[in-house]
């Protein structure tokens, strides 16, 4: 087991160097998305502010593979204010953007108004179960390195899926693993385990990935109910419900580009 997705650099606040555990099941020197947004994510959601606020969206756009290599986060605010902001994040390799982040956060004031509950019923943490992934592979690191427990689907089977899930190792070594952190490393496995075309013949890559959150999340456990629409044009969308113990926390889309893989 690896001791985390990414090691800090102490030397350069900011840097960070990505284990073995990030390589996702589309090459071994490109990373799976989720501990990446899930990096720049938290650096948003830790970016200085005078008042408690929440992130209440994030858009994350891949502007290619992510390397299995050093990164440097750095965040900026685009529209400032005492109650609603506007940040931007980019997650870079080699002075190379790979990832581009815009976040709207926004104050929390308990009580402030009614609350209005999600009617989501949150399924039961199913028992462990022998962990299956994507057939004709024996597993992936990153994969491997989250328990999954499903309710309904799998990595090995095609169409909807629901799956309560728990990272093993720590986001960032030495770090606390936030709520946040904990549900977006899971999350851009939602087109992964809802897939509805044969993995080994077809590739459905995320180019992007919107989180919407009327709360943050509480782990150690963080589910997801998702499915995959796919036209005949290769343009398919990934829609997914996002859940804890305590019940529904938003809703994600991921946009996918699908492509025969080389040589079908």
């Amino acid at each position: 087991m690896y001791p985390a997705f990414f090691l800090p650099d102490p030397a350069h606040p900011g840097r960070f160097v990505p284990t073995e555990a990030t390589v996702g099941p589309w090459s071994a020197q490109t990373q799976h998305g989720g501990p990446p947004i899930a990096l720049l994510s938290q650096a948003l959601a830790d970016h200085p502010s005078a008042v408690p606020m929440e992130l209440g969206r994030v858009t994350v756009e891949f502007m290619g593979p992510v390397p299995l290599d050093t990164c440097d986060i750095q965040v900026q605010v685009l529209r400032p204010g005492k109650r609603v902001q506007l940040l931007q994040a980019q997650y870079s390799v080699q002075g190379k953007p790979v990832l581009t982040a815009q976040a709207w956060r926004l104050a929390r004031e308990p009580g402030i108004c009614p609350a209005v509950p999600d009617t989501f019923a949150v399924p039961s943490i199913p028992g462990e179960e022998c962990q299956r992934f994507f057939p004709g592979t024996d597993g992936f690191p990153y994969g491997r390195s989250l328990e999954w427990r499903f309710v309904e689907g799998g990595f090995d089977s095609l169409g909807p899926a629901t799956v309560w899930a728990r990272l093993r190792i720590p986001l960032v070594l030495g770090q606390a693993t936030s709520g946040l952190a904990g549900m977006l490393t899971m999350l851009d496995s939602a087109n992964g385990i809802s897939a509805e075309l044969d993995f080994q013949r077809w590739s459905f890559v995320p180019v992007d990935q919107t989180v919407n959150l009327h709360r943050m999340p509480t782990g150690p456990w963080f589910g997801m109910a998702a499915r995959t629409v796919i036209n005949d044009g290769g343009i398919g969308t990934t829609s997914t419900v996002m859940f804890d113990q305590h019940g529904a926390i938003g809703q994600s889309l991921h946009t996918l580009f699908v492509r025969p893989k080389p040589g079908i």
